[in-house]
């Protein structure tokens, strides 16, 4: 057991490991086996938290830097950047990529007789659309931050490819499966053949058929969810005295993680109030002044995020902005977040599409889709994709461990 396999998503991570024959997670937060990929460096008690306790420690108010999705960031210029962590230090991005990763690590280490030396990391079909150098750049620094945790020997599989061998563990006949693995941060697509007889062969290359993928997943939905709710509120489409709508910059980066930090920069913060001429209804403007000043941009997109996920099946909810304002809260269901990501909804469906289109297969030859990621439990969403490939049955893998899985048993295969 010097080997894992390691599953870094961007709203969820977990670690894989060999147990006997089979495969099994490593318990990486209590009992949990999946781990929000969350960083919280808490400057008033000089340390670090992972998950979900760096999560509850933002809540609670501490004072210091959340960082969710850094996944997002490799391959683009802000991988290489350093990010201040409120107490004048700061940290590059990568560097809180290798932390996390050592987190992953010594949770698995735990359970190992021997050192972990050798990892499968899953990587998206594309880090980076539409752009080969930095999708390539994405992982050499994914690598590089593997091997500065001590992996020596590093294999990538891609994530829907890991999917389809978690998939294929309890098929009895062979068959053509459409894996749909639709996370935080890309929405990636495997077309491949499976069976009991073609799992016994290491390699698979021949059984990939295509693969597909865009940078367009849950964080995308959302930022739609809150530009259309919490942000609305504070002026976000509000007009001018001239009739001209406010400048939008602000409001895209207050709902994208990485970008949040920005807005609080004192050049930022002046420019944003001598801006308040523009508001007709100045309210909008007291209120995104409170959040700038507050630093509650990390709160409400979470708040945005909780709200999609209370609607993804249907109904009702309410997102209490308290903090922002007395009383003020704004009411969402799932027609709402359906319109809201309507264009999302249509990309995600045209790369499965093309999938099959670069594979020269029809949409009626196609035995299943195998959806796996936590966007899958937007029902909505599954239900465009499902409708596009009708003669396909819906199969529903573990939304949150199904790509670690696959890439465990593509570990075993690999090393042992």
């Amino acid at each position: 057991m010097t080997y894992c396999a390691i599953d870094f998503g961007t709203s969820n991570s977990a670690v894989a490991l060999p147990d006997g024959l089979s495969i099994r997670l490593a318990p990486v937060e209590g009992e949990a086996t999946t781990l929000p990929t969350a960083v919280f460096f808490n400057t008033d008690e000089n340390n670090q938290s992972y998950g979900r306790a760096a999560l509850e420690a933002y809540i609670d108010g501490f004072d210091g830097r959340l960082m969710r999705s850094m996944k997002s960031i490799l391959g683009s210029p802000l991988a290489d950047n350093s990010t201040d962590l409120g107490d004048g230090s700061a940290i590059k991005y990568t560097d809180v990529i290798t932390l996390f990763l050592q987190h992953l690590k010594q949770k698995a280490q735990a359970l190992a007789a021997e050192p972990l030396t050798r990892a499968v990391l899953g990587r998206p079909v594309f880090f980076v659309d539409d752009d080969p150098r930095a999708d390539h750049l994405a992982q050499k620094q994914l690598e590089a931050c593997a091997h500065a945790v001590g992996l020596r020997e590093i294999h990538f599989q891609y994530e829907p490819i890991a999917a389809a061998f978690d998939y294929e563990a309890g098929l009895t006949q062979e068959g053509l499966v459409l894996v749909a693995d639709i996370g935080g941060g890309t929405s990636d697509f495997s077309l491949v053949r499976v069976g009991p007889e073609r799992a016994r062969h290491l390699e698979r290359k021949g059984d990939v058929l295509a693969h597909h993928g865009v940078h367009v997943a849950g964080t995308d939905f959302d930022r739609r969810v809150e530009l259309v709710t919490v942000l609305r509120e504070l002026g976000y489409q509000s007009l001018d005295p001239k009739g001209r709508e406010v400048p939008s910059p602000v409001y895209f980066d207050l709902a994208t993680w990485h970008l949040i930090n920005t807005v609080y920069t004192p050049k930022r913060v002046s420019e944003l109030q001598l801006m308040r001429h523009l508001y007709t209804e100045v309210r909008h403007h007291d209120r995104l002044m409170r959040v700038v000043d507050r630093r509650l941009g990390h709160a409400l997109t979470a708040h945005a995020e909780e709200a999609k996920i209370d609607v993804a099946a249907g109904g009702t909810t309410e997102i209490d902005m308290e903090e922002v304002e007395e009383a003020l809260r704004v009411g969402f269901d799932e027609p709402q977040l359906i319109a809201a990501g309507a264009d999302e909804t249509r990309r995600i469906v045209e790369a499965a599409q093309e999938t099959l289109k670069r594979a020269g297969v029809a949409a009626a030859d196609v035995g299943a889709i195998y959806f796996t990621g936590g966007t899958t439990g937007l029902r909505f969403l599954s239900e465009a994709l499902a409708s596009a490939f009708p003669a396909a049955q819906p199969v529903f893998g573990d939304r949150l461990a199904s790509v670690a899985k696959g890439l465990g048993i593509y570990a075993q295969r690999v090393f042992a």
